[in-house]
């Protein structure tokens, strides 16, 4: 009897395998899945005891989480190899998601989701006398992004191997994440992620992938000069990148896909002359500034700072990552190292680049380096090549947020990149003349080298140039993309007849972690009413319309949405002791500080709803709970002002007896993915009020829809979408248009104008300067508001009165639980169109020219990798 036929319990004899089939499988073939709790049992002590060297008498809760996750770990390991087995038995045409941000948030629990395992490892946490919610409370989020562009890179990592693409996500093991913020005083203060401290069981390193990344030196041409030839970068400076894996599984289809992420290491020699006259500690310390590469993630969130370590991050995860995709695809057999491939006319076949955003867009010189100077193709080869391989993802249309990168940095630290730029710009601008012959202002317009004031490298130019797609992420954010911020390339792109170079794709959200995993009572209602496929398919969803009428279903959806406000509610007292009355309408705005998300016009709507109630305290007032959530960039003074008001105002709101439970301010200090899962499904509520034609899509609008909250917002990003999906009837929409607000700049917006005209605006604002809402340092806010009146560039006067107006008819609709309830179940329903899997299959078809495979299950790490029928016709052919 066959070794896993014993395993099963099976008397039967197992087939006779070929020696071929025999050479396929793994050494996890005898590994045993996890098939009872028992098992995970066996195993959590097995990990206990061996990988954590403890016994229940000595052991931390932190040990039974790393013990917990190394049982769960155990479980992806076969799939893992399994999955890359198969891709290199099959050699589909990968994938290469390129993000300087990652924010995946917590492992654990996602991965119990998409693998099964969920209600297993909590009964077998159980019978250990263990709490399974107090386990996965102490692993820390993996915050390796901003906000809003690294979460999106981390649902289409889920989506991507639930889908059964075969895709690798590519960035930075940053030391030290996204800050963790403090609020004290009302003030943010900052203090280093230190999200490694305790180790992280999820990743494994690969010293034997281990790339040299180069810097500074000089170049050498042959002897015309010519850059556009094979040429030598010489006297460089050189460190090592080490790639740490993290395995993504797919939704219960044994995919496991890799995110591979870089960490700066110093090459091994010291700096001889300095040790040899005995410092050795400089000469360490040489070795630690190299290092540097990967401690610390910027923190800035839609505003681009050109420093020089930020430059050094993006080409250092560029170029290892291009080494690291040449190197697969020349040798494309499984464990195989040699090369295969000699030819690269199949490169564009085989590779799919997916930029996210501009950050990664060296890798379109860093490919021509490659190409000319390594591989010695042509110019005209290496460039048909490179576009036919990478795609851009536009994520924002804000000026300052731009990457335009000093040519004399680029110059010292690349300079081989700047040759091949000015290159690739030559002929690009040689072909803007061919197509617009005498129009030098277009020339101007469109070169990717900047000359007014100090000469800088538009990166976004060059990714267009660079790219044969370039996207929006949103239909009305596509839309302005095409029709102004990149139009002189949309006009070039109709000449050369590339009708479908400029293209949208709408975001979306993972519905594994956004509704199954942070909403469980709701997941299992959804189950209940129309299946459990949803899971796969969202668009299922819409199977809940033909109930929006029936009365127990809203009370069931009502009684779930008070559960989770309830279950939050002790969250909250429990992390800051303030209590919070879970009848009340929870109102929340939860992202970046930002200007442009408006988060001054909810603090102002805050205050004149305090001073209504203050005005007639025994009026009847829907009493709300305004939760506040999300972290300033350090250096963004506004941003922090703001912080420091809403908090100002939520202590004066919360201190008043008059007003009670009536109103209180909440603000949700160090907000992140771990919190989002808890507050949104919470909410009541959801903010999007951004200015129309600032938030290219937003995913935030996304989760709260999916989780039954109601949406108050302007008809920006996403917002658009949502609103055609469900009907604008099951919305609070207010607020100026885009050309509106396009009119507006160009007749001359005066914000003082609609202060002198609102009379509840004027008095707010007047208390604020006046010192009212911060009593200890009247003067505090005057600077800051008189700037803001003079200088109210995101419209939020403009809108205030429609939005307080809208909030009043969000106060009556909240009355009436019935109309409410059905509003939440319509979100619900139409929120099909916003999951990642949509997104990912769209860009698959439309971009990346790769087939996706969804329903399709790789075979388990104890069964045979392909059928006997497959092994037949493979020995045939």
């Amino acid at each position: 009897m066959s070794s896993d036929a014993s395993a099963n319990g099976e008397s039967t004899c197992s087939a006779p395998i070929s020696d071929k089939e025999k050479r396929r499988q793994i050494s996890v073939r005898g590994v045993a899945a996890l098939e009872g709790v028992k098992d995970i049992k066996s195993a959590f002590n097995r990990h206990l005891h061996f990988t954590l060297c403890k016994d229940r008498n000595v052991a931390t809760t932190r040990d039974y989480y790393f013990a917990l996750a190394n049982s769960v770990r155990d479980q992806l390991v076969g799939r893992w190899i399994r999955t890359q087995q198969y891709y290199y038995e099959k050699d589909p045409k990968r994938v290469y998601y390129l993000s300087l941000e990652y924010y995946m948030g917590r492992t654990l629990q996602n991965t119990m989701v998409n693998l099964g395992l969920q209600n297993k490892c909590d009964e077998a946490m159980y019978q250990l006398g263990l709490d399974i919610e107090e386990l996965e409370e102490l692993e820390e989020d993996a915050g390796l992004g901003n906000g809003g562009l690294g979460r999106l890179a981390a649902c289409f990592l889920d989506s991507m191997a639930t889908l059964g693409l075969a895709a690798y996500g590519y960035g930075i093991r940053y030391e030290y994440g996204i800050f963790n913020q403090k609020i004290r005083d009302g003030w943010q203060i900052e203090e280093a992620d230190d999200w490694l401290r305790y180790g992280n069981p999820w990743e494994k390193a690969r010293p034997e992938y281990l790339v040299p990344v180069h810097f500074y030196g000089r170049v050498t041409h042959n002897d015309k000069g010519e850059w556009d030839k094979p040429s030598e970068w010489v006297d460089t400076q050189v460190i090592f990148a080490m790639p740490y894996d993290t395995p993504t599984p797919g939704y219960c289809n044994n995919t496991v896909n890799t995110l591979r992420l870089y960490s700066a290491k110093s090459a091994n020699s010291f700096n001889l002359g300095v040790f040899n006259t005995g410092d050795y500690i400089e000469a360490v310390c040489d070795r630690n500034s190299a290092e540097n590469v990967s401690r610390v993630l910027y923190p800035n969130d839609n505003f681009f700072e050109g420093k020089a370590l930020r430059l050094r991050q993006e080409y250092f995860v560029v170029c290892a990552t291009v080494q690291d995709i040449i190197r697969r695809f020349k040798s494309p057999a499984f464990g195989d190292r040699d090369p295969v491939r000699t030819s690269f006319a199949t490169f564009p076949d085989k590779v799919a680049i997916q930029l996210n955003d501009t950050h990664p867009s060296l890798a379109i010189p860093e490919l021509m380096r490659v190409f000319l100077d390594v591989e010695k193709l042509s110019w005209d080869e290496a460039w048909d090549i490179v576009v036919k391989t990478c795609a851009y993802t536009n994520h924002t249309v804000l000026p300052e947020a731009l990457e335009r990168w000093p040519v004399h940095l680029v110059e010292s630290m690349l300079p081989r990149h700047l040759e091949l730029i000015y290159i690739i710009n030559e002929k690009h601008l040689q072909n803007v003349r061919k197509h617009f012959p005498g129009d030098d202002d277009r020339l101007r317009r469109m070169s990717l080298v900047e000359e007014d004031g100090e000469k800088r490298i538009n990166m976004a130019h060059l990714c267009i140039v660079g790219a044969h797609a370039v996207n929006g992420v949103a239909e009305i954010h596509s839309q302005i993309i095409r029709e102004k911020v990149f139009k002189d390339f949309v006009e070039l792109a109709d000449k050369m007849g590339q009708k479908n170079k400029f293209q949208n794709k709408t975001n979306g959200i993972t519905q594994r972690r956004w509704l199954i995993l942070c909403n469980p009572a709701l997941s299992e209602f959804i189950t209940e009413k129309i299946g459990a496929n949803y899971a796969t398919d969202l668009s299922l969803l819409r199977g809940l319309e033909k109930h929006i009428n029936d009365a127990a279903f809203l009370r069931s959806l009502y009684e779930i949405k008070q559960e989770n406000k309830r279950r939050f509610a002790e969250y909250v007292q429990k992390e800051w002791n303030i209590t919070l009355d879970p009848a009340a309408m929870f109102d929340v705005q939860v992202k970046r500080i930002h200007e442009y998300k408006r988060q001054l016009m909810n603090a102002l709507n805050v205050a004149v709803m305090y001073n209504k109630i203050k005005a007639n305290p025994k009026a009847d007032f829907v009493p709300r709970v305004v939760m506040i959530g999300g972290k300033a960039a350090p250096g963004y003074h506004s941003a922090k002002m703001i912080i420091k008001l809403i908090n100002s105002i939520g202590s004066v709101v919360n201190n008043d007896p008059v007003v009670g439970n009536k109103l209180k301010v909440l603000y949700l200090e160090n907000y992140r993915v771990s919190m989002a899962e808890k507050v949104i499904p919470a909410s009541d509520l959801s903010e999007q009020i951004s200015t129309a034609g600032t938030e290219a899509s937003g995913t935030g609008n996304m989760k709260f829809m999916m989780n039954g909250a109601l949406t108050i917002g302007t008809m920006d990003g996403a917002n658009v979408e949502m609103a055609e999906e469900m009907g604008e009837e099951n919305m609070f929409i207010f607020g100026l248009r885009v050309h509106e607000v396009e009119q507006l700049d160009k007749d001359g917006y005066c914000a003082r104008k609609y202060y002198e005209s609102c009379p509840e605006l004027k008095n707010v604002i007047d208390q604020i300067t006046s010192g009212f809402f911060n009593p200890s340092d009247p003067g505090l806010f005057t600077k800051f508001i008189e700037t803001f009146l003079d200088h109210d560039r995101f419209k939020v006067l403009a809108d205030f009165k429609a939005y307080m107006e809208c909030q009043e008819k969000v106060s009556e609709a909240y009355k009436d639980s019935d109309r409410w309830s059905k509003m939440c179940a319509a979100n619900i329903a139409s929120s099909g169109k916003f999951s990642s899997d949509r997104t990912i299959a769209e860009y698959a078809k439309d971009i990346w020219d790769a087939e996706i495979q969804p329903g399709v299950t790789i075979p388990a790490p104890n069964q045979p990798l392909f059928s006997s029928a497959e092994n037949k016709q493979e020995t045939s052919s």
